[in-house]
């Protein structure tokens, strides 16, 4: 008898014709012989309503509240798909996270799993229960409700995996499997069979949103088996494992691109010792991640210098800049948004030059030009215009050679796109 983690996001649960659809592929997989978990995320939209509503009344509410509030999708989720299992016939019991055993840091609104005690959760499956567990929160060590951001379901899912030693762990989408890219952008994207950690680990990180960037590290980091298939058809998904195999001829496996990104530039800084650090070291004690970083030439003694930040943080990052001023002396800042970063990644790029040279060449040819660029063993990432985006990502995927004759499957059985 195996142990399975399935885990079911929004759009697959909802509606009630979902979710019943979903309850009855789970009772499918326990009435061939596996003890099945369930991690389960919030319905449909309830997510984005609820964050909507807190803003009408508060403009700037505060994250512990937060946290409260947004929990309640979860909870809404795994009591509803318990009382569908039971309606069908099978033996059900929900979990929140902290009933669950799950615990975090005491960050709110981004946080990180700490330990898990899942004995309650595999007590329940010994009884011969599903047990629905509520992904996307925890509790903190003086009991305070957390969330582990946007995607922490996917990360649930996994860690539950991990802590119980399950045989397999199933992420169920609209989508059915992992894509070269959004099959939403190129109808004709390629669907792999399967992909290394590392791989996913970049696409993740880069903007793909099929897995959240933090699941695909607890599944290297403790080897735990991941596949990601479709709610809607029974396809075979892709299997994210440790060494995936190579398709002939295919050295870049997968593009992505991260809509959600902001130029910040500080000109005229003195050039000495230490700058860098003082203004990379401001923005890291706020909690602002930096990506891209990019310094031009020295004149007069003063350089400029650019970096990427996600752009919701856009304000947050120049309020911090100006406040280092006296200590980091530079003459202004400037800000561009409307920007994408489009990434290429692949495995086999390591021991394939021009890679990344055909790259540049291929966004030169659609006639766009590129702002900024940052490399890696794995992948290549380039800057660009966003109202370019589409027209450059179709260009990469034909120059790349991962154009397929099939069509990819997203969404309901009748949403063919």
């Amino acid at each position: 008898m195996s142990l399975i983690v399935m885990k079911f996001g929004g759009s697959s649960v909802g509606t009630p014709e979902r979710m019943k659809r979903v309850a009855q592929r789970i009772i499918d997989r326990q009435q061939e012989g596996n003890d099945i978990v369930v991690v389960v995320s919030a319905m449909g939209d309830t997510t984005d309503d609820l964050i909507d509503q807190s803003k009408q009344l508060n403009s700037n509410p505060p994250q512990r509240e937060m946290d409260m509030l947004l929990t309640v999708g979860e909870q809404i989720s795994i009591a509803l798909l318990s009382m569908t299992i039971q309606e069908m016939g099978a033996k059900a019991m929900s979990f929140t996270g902290w009933q669950a055993g799950m615990k975090t840091n005491d960050v709110h609104g981004k946080a990180k799993i700490t330990d898990i005690q899942p004995e309650r959760v595999l007590n329940a499956v010994k009884q011969g229960n599903i047990a629905v567990v509520a992904g996307f929160q925890g509790t903190s060590e003086d009991g305070e409700i957390t969330t582990l951001g946007r995607g922490g379901s996917d990360t649930t899912a996994v860690a539950m995996a991990a802590a119980m030693k399950a045989d397999i762990c199933e992420i169920y989408t609209d989508v059915d499997g992992v894509y070269s890219t959004d099959p939403r952008v190129v109808k004709n994207a390629r669907k792999l069979n399967e992909i290394s950690y590392d791989e996913m680990l970049e696409l993740a990180n880069l903007g793909a949103a099929v897995l959240h960037p933090r699941a695909v590290e607890y599944a290297k980091h403790y080897n735990v088996k991941l596949v990601v298939r479709s709610s809607f058809t029974g396809n075979e998904g892709t299997c994210v494992k440790e060494d995936a195999v190579m398709e002939q001829g295919i050295v870049v496996r997968g593009i992505a691109f991260d809509k959600n990104v902001t130029r910040i530039s500080i000109l005229g800084v003195q050039d000495i010792p230490g700058v860098l650090a003082g203004v990379f070291e401001a923005l890291a004690e706020n909690g602002i991640d930096v990506d891209i970083i990019v310094q031009s030439f020295v004149q007069d003694g003063k350089a400029d210098f650019s970096f990427t930040i996600s752009s919701e943080d856009k304000q947050k990052a120049l309020h911090v800049i100006e406040g280092i001023r006296s200590k980091v002396p530079y003459d202004q800042t400037t800000s561009e948004e409307g920007l994408v970063k489009v990434s290429i990644v692949g495995a086999g790029m390591v021991s394939n030059p021009g890679v990344a040279a055909k790259m540049f060449s291929t966004i030169s040819s659609v006639g766009v030009s590129i702002k900024m660029v940052s490399t890696s063993e794995i992948k290549c990432s380039c800057v660009i215009d966003s109202a370019s985006l589409q027209e450059v990502i179709q260009a990469l995927h034909t120059a790349y050679g991962l154009d397929t004759e099939e069509k990819a499957f997203v969404g309901g059985p009748s949403e063919r796109r």
